[in-house]
């Protein structure tokens, strides 16, 4: 369970306050696949990045699971990104010099699991989302639908109990877009993991459980039930 009181970010920029979020208060349950709607620059990936452990808000409180994130030092917060939360971004973020297996093993690498260990997860997340026979393939061979899918088995091969999804169909086709967004509800639905989808696609939107938008800074918009 996610909940969030009052959130504030400030930042600063050319000697004046920038205020990226005003006071989100937001309780997102476990299970939940919602989406986050607004225009650019509206705060949806600061709302993000301090739901990812990645920022720190200036005001509030951010409780995960009962626990005041805002406690807890830089190692448990490292523990948190590399086991609990599980990041998807428009651009991929692959390392082109890898192939598709050696990209989905990284964090896994990082998080110090067994050569032979990590072999396992590799293939059972690739055969997830239906790339098993492009393992080999270099990053650069791969089309864009194939890169996101990468991403996401990437984001999900540490079992994470949070997805934090930042436009992931942007740079898609609507065919690919579809597919993704697809794989995604599957791994919410299969693996119960809690999803929040940043877009612009209000069709992608509706089809999420809840939907919130967020203009400057502020949730103006209550949770909605989605189609």
């Amino acid at each position: 369970m996610i909940e969030l009181s009052g959130i504030g970010r400030d930042y600063e920029v050319g000697g004046r306050p920038v205020h990226a979020l005003v006071g989100i208060d937001l309780e997102i349950p476990d299970g939940d696949y919602l989406s986050v709607m607004g225009p650019s620059g509206s705060g949806k990936s600061t709302l993000l990045n301090v739901l990812g452990c990645l920022d720190h808000p200036t005001a509030g409180s951010y409780r995960l699971d009962g626990k005041e994130v805002a406690s807890l030092d830089e190692e448990a917060l490292t523990q948190i990104r590399r086991h609990r939360i599980g990041f998807v971004f428009q651009t991929y973020h692959l390392v082109p010099r890898l192939t598709a297996a050696g990209n989905v093993e990284l964090p896994m690498v990082f998080a110090g699991v067994e050569r032979r260990e990590r072999a396992r997860r590799v293939n059972e997340a690739l055969a997830a989302v239906g790339l098993s026979g492009r393992a080999d393939h270099g990053a650069e061979q791969l089309s864009g639908g194939e890169r996101q899918r990468v991403a996401i088995a990437r984001a999900i091969v540490m079992g994470p109990e949070l997805l934090l999804a930042d436009e992931p169909t942007g740079n898609l086709d609507t065919k690919s877009a579809d597919a993704v967004f697809e794989l995604m509800r599957r791994v919410n639905r299969e693996q119960g993991t809690t999803i929040l989808f940043v877009t612009h696609n209000g069709e992608l939107a509706r089809r999420c459980d809840r939907t919130i938008q967020v203009i400057d800074g502020r949730v103006v918009v209550p949770a909605l039930t989605g189609s």
